[in-house]
């Protein structure tokens, strides 16, 4: 017999689904405060990963947190957001301010989180992961074996750091359209992307997973590569410390005896995602945000968050304080972007994806991060490259590629080029070539001089 004080899983989670549909979270949005910005106010019941549902919105949607207040004390919380759309203005669209006001009452209501973007390729698509070692032209040895394996790419994410990879890859068959879900033909597309992942390094650590359910790219980029980290503790960047050394994140960790808090401090270098980045990182970690603020209004971004374990407890142990410091400032360093950005907008079609990366990687080219979306028919994609010695791209392999793909098709982002030391000025005078002239070997013999295949006589 159950004794008095047990409560069922099954009744918490009624109770749980009664107290949101008693208090649903009501959304109230100014855009008469302020001139600059938009203050958003969001009030619900709380649970954990509330905060990381509102945020993840914001995310989605390309919104900037410009300032946030954050409290979330018991069994409710309040958060008030300053924000802009990435070009810097305020919310002035009714259309976008409902939506958002949709969004974030349809994801209280929720258990999981779900991405605007990330989840509609996976409900739709097969889910591809991939992680482990990074490699100039590693990108392009992947797309090859999927469009020999008649998959198509329809959306991928990227992520690079400390010579490590993180990969998204959203396929489906090329002959139907529709995800593929044959046992057989899922295990030897693992099989042989797993074999790409490990090149020549029997002993390297590459994991690939198959998934058909929802997720959502950022958070899930973020996991696979913390993950990843557990495996490579050794793969720090410290002895590149110098010359950067002025931008990377300063991370405290300290604990508030007085309140059982332990109080994160952030300084770090501003950027689009910094709040979803360090947000996702604690409550992936198990910590629970129960006050914050954000200010992310210039080029440099501070966060105080006040949290503590899921037990209530503050975070006692020196090693764990440190073992979270690194892991935020790491989360806070892999979204950091290097090269130049380079944006390819054209007509989508099977094996795009592998035309343009053979291309990058004939010059020389390594792809830091990427983003592959399709939007319509049309391939809306972002690369950040940089040469197969981590070095800025010269202007004139910049220029050599643009010539290769079209002028009209791929285009060399005004801002991303300072890396390179100087501006690559656009060429309207490019002759555009079909990308299927461009390649000295077939899918084919590329497979088999990785010994994937072999041809026949």
């Amino acid at each position: 017999m159950l004794g008095c004080g047990y409560i069922s899983r099954e009744v918490a989670d009624e109770y749980e689904k009664l107290v949101i549909r008693m208090n649903p979270p009501r959304v109230t949005m100014d855009n008469t405060s302020s001139s600059e910005v938009t203050v958003v106010q969001v009030d619900s019941a709380n649970r954990q990963g509330s905060l990381l549902e509102v945020v993840q919105v914001f995310s989605d949607m390309k919104l900037n947190i410009k300032k946030a207040y954050i409290t979330s004390d018991g069994r409710w919380f309040m958060d008030v957001f300053h924000v802009v759309h990435e070009d810097g203005n305020k919310l002035s669209d009714i259309e976008v301010v409902a939506k958002i006001e949709e969004s974030l009452e349809a994801r209280a209501l929720r258990h999981r989180s779900i991405s605007s973007v990330g989840i509609q390729a996976a409900a739709k698509h097969t889910t591809i992961e991939l992680a482990g070692r990074d490699r100039p032209g590693l990108l392009s040895d992947i797309s090859a074996v999927l469009t020999d394996l008649k998959c198509n790419v329809v959306a991928s994410e990227a992520w690079t750091h400390n010579s490590r990879m993180a990969l998204l890859i959203y396929v489906t068959d090329v002959a139907t359209g529709k995800p593929i879900d044959d046992l057989k033909r899922l295990s030897e597309i693992k099989h042989l992307l797993g074999y790409v992942l490990k090149g020549n390094t029997d002993k390297e650590i590459a994991r690939t997973a198959i998934c058909m359910e929802p997720t959502h790219s950022g958070r899930r980029l973020h996991q696979m590569m913390f993950a990843d980290q557990q495996y490579h503790e050794g793969d720090t960047d410290q002895g590149k410390e110098g010359a950067g050394n002025e931008n990377r994140p300063l991370v405290t960790v300290e604990n508030w005896e007085q309140k059982e808090y332990t109080v994160i401090n952030i300084r770090s270098k501003n950027h689009p995602n910094l709040v979803f980045d360090t947000v996702c990182t604690i409550t992936d970690m198990q910590y629970v945000i129960f006050h914050a603020t954000i200010n992310a209004e210039g080029p440099q971004a501070y966060q105080e968050y006040y949290i503590a374990k899921s037990d209530g407890c503050a975070v006692n142990s020196e090693g764990e304080r440190k073992l979270l410091a690194h892991c935020l400032e790491t989360a806070i360093k892999r979204r950091t972007t290097e090269g130049i950005r380079l944006e390819l907008c054209c007509q989508d079609r099977a094996g795009l994806l592998s035309d343009i990366t053979r291309i990058f990687r004939e010059y020389g080219l390594s792809v830091t991060q990427a983003q592959v979306t399709t939007i319509g028919s049309q391939a809306v994609n972002t690369f950040y490259v940089m040469d197969a010695s981590g070095n800025p791209v010269q202007c004139h392999t910049i220029d050599a590629v643009r010539s290769q793909i079209g002028q009209t098709i791929l285009h060399v982002n005004g801002t991303a080029t300072a890396a390179a030391g100087r501006s690559c000025p656009p060429k309207h005078n490019g002759r555009r070539l079909a990308l299927g002239d461009l390649f000295r070997f077939s899918s084919q013999k590329f497979l088999h001089n990785l010994g994937l295949i072999k041809l026949q006589s």
